[in-house]
């Protein structure tokens, strides 16, 4: 069983930037992907980005040239350094772990954008 524990989030202004952490339980190069996801209210849960084992990296179009998804492996820990924040981008972000027949979550971080 894996834990992943997501910090980072908070209340930052429009163009704005944050840093969001994914401590894992366990060596993030042993899993398929690791990833991130965002749930706003009243919405279905989005991908974000998404980082293989072999540290080739995809975006969800919105926020491409803005996110960048990265990893430690000294520090079991993903980071999703997240800059020109948007309105839009308002949301609770989850930390995944693709295990392969299923995803491992954990318990979100709430983000805001708002002036």
């Amino acid at each position: 069983q894996v834990q992943l524990v997501e910090s980072g989030g908070g209340l930052v202004q429009p163009g704005g930037s944050l840093r969001l952490s994914c401590a894992v339980s366990r060596s993030i190069g042993s899993f398929n992907a690791m990833g991130w996801s965002r749930q706003a209210p009243g919405k279905q849960r989005q991908f974000v980005a998404r980082m293989s084992s072999r540290a080739s990296t995809n975006y969800a179009d919105s926020v491409k040239g803005r996110f960048t998804i990265s990893g430690d492996n000294n520090k079991n820990t993903v980071y999703l350094q997240m800059n020109n924040l948007k309105p839009e981008d308002t949301a609770v972000y989850y930390c995944y772990a693709d295990l392969g027949p299923r995803n491992a979550w954990g318990q979100g971080t709430q983000v805001t954008v708002s002036s």
